[in-house]
């Protein structure tokens, strides 16, 4: 069934909107997966803060060219059934979700994506930023890391008590 003009406006500036306002794009196929695993999929990212969209690559494409950080975007990498993942509030997340997803879907493939600044990214890059720990998992780390010497300083003065207190 084919779109009216009016909805591909609506479309096309809905797409423009959500691209100037995120942080990154991954574009994946998707072919093969079945309406509860993209209703799972959808799930996943409405919890990490990434939209999820089903639209020609053409409107991509369009809204792409109504945005100065992405006009002069390599845009030829958008073929095929593709779904896009538009994270807004961490620089990974869309990368993240579609990483983690496509680990357990085989018939999800990642096709590639494109930053806030319109620099495109591989298949290989955008699974490496999926790996990627988050910022709090960072912080997480560099706490462990600091409090590992007060531990064991805390952990010998105990242990150097004790043995007094026996003896």
């Amino acid at each position: 069934m084919a779109i009216s003009r009016d909805k591909k406006n609506t479309l096309v500036a809905d797409l423009t909107e959500l691209l100037s306002n995120s942080k990154m794009v991954v574009y994946a196929k998707y072919e093969g997966l079945t309406v509860k695993e993209l209703q799972e999929l959808r799930r996943a990212a409405r919890e990490a803060g990434v939209k999820i969209k089903v639209v020609k690559n053409r409107l991509v494409k369009v809204a792409m060219k109504e945005i100065a950080a992405y006009k002069d975007t390599d845009a030829s990498g958008l073929t095929g059934q593709l779904l896009y993942a538009l994270g807004t509030d961490e620089d990974f997340d869309a990368a993240k979700v579609l990483a983690k997803f496509a680990k357990t879907h085989d018939k999800m493939e990642l096709v590639g994506g494109f930053n806030a600044e319109g620099a495109v990214l591989s298949t290989e890059e955008v699974k490496t930023l999926g790996s990627l720990p988050t910022k709090n998992e960072l912080i997480a780390q560099v706490v462990d890391t600091l409090l590992s010497g007060i531990n064991g300083v805390v952990s010998g003065l105990e242990k150097h008590a004790e043995e007094k207190a026996t003896a």
